[in-house]
């Protein structure tokens, strides 16, 4: 198998983008990237360490939960996790990111590119709290690209139609996953016992 390694050896694959697909990219959020953003409940944060190995993480709350600070600026907060950190990390290494955000039902999304620091300051913390509970942190977002993409695909998987979605029971549980996985001794109805457990105590 031969690989692609230049620029100009993948452009010859493809024709120029349009001028359109070219001029959609914005350097700030305008009314109609607000409004996306208000009604979003879900993004998906892609970022990298200073060696490169890459992560997308996704974020999920109520919609609007992402807070526009200014024009360029976005506020993500960290709900309870695993802790495991890895897009936190990341950006103290490397604070170059890429958000996606969705709307469900709709085909088209929002993408924006910048540079995350993190906070954790009070004030925000609690203006970005949910029953009274602040986030630990808040991921800080200088928007340097913003633009939609089309709906294509998401059209091809058909990803909001409930009649092509798979029978979930004919996936193993979490539970099942994570006792095959992680060799545990606990069963697999335990482990998802567990877990729903912790999702019902913990979702902020």
């Amino acid at each position: 198998m031969e690989f692609i390694t230049t620029r100009e050896a993948l452009r010859a694959h493809y024709r120029e983008p349009g001028d359109g697909a070219v001029r959609k990219e914005l350097r700030s959020l305008d009314h109609h990237c607000r409004s996306f953003i208000a009604r979003s409940p879900f993004v998906l944060i892609g970022s990298s360490d200073d060696a490169g190995n890459a992560d997308v993480t996704p974020k999920g709350d109520r919609p609007g939960f992402v807070a526009v600070l200014d024009d360029t600026t976005l506020a993500i907060p960290d709900r309870p996790g695993n802790n495991r950190l890895d897009t936190w990390e990341n950006v103290i290494a490397n604070p170059a990111v890429g958000l996606l955000f969705l709307i469900p039902g709709m085909n088209e999304t929002l993408r924006v590119n910048g540079e995350a620091r993190i906070t954790a300051d009070a004030g925000l913390r609690e203006r970005l709290a949910v029953d009274g509970r602040p986030p630990v942190t808040v991921l800080i977002v200088s928007v340097k690209a913003c633009y939609m993409h089309c709906a294509k695909a998401f059209m091809r998987s058909e990803l909001w139609k409930p009649e092509s979605w798979p029978d979930r029971a004919a996936m193993p549980t979490l539970g099942e996953i994570l006792r095959d996985q992680l060799a545990l001794s606990e069963a697999a109805a335990t482990v998802d016992r567990s877990l729903d457990e912790a999702y019902r105590k913990t979702l902020w």
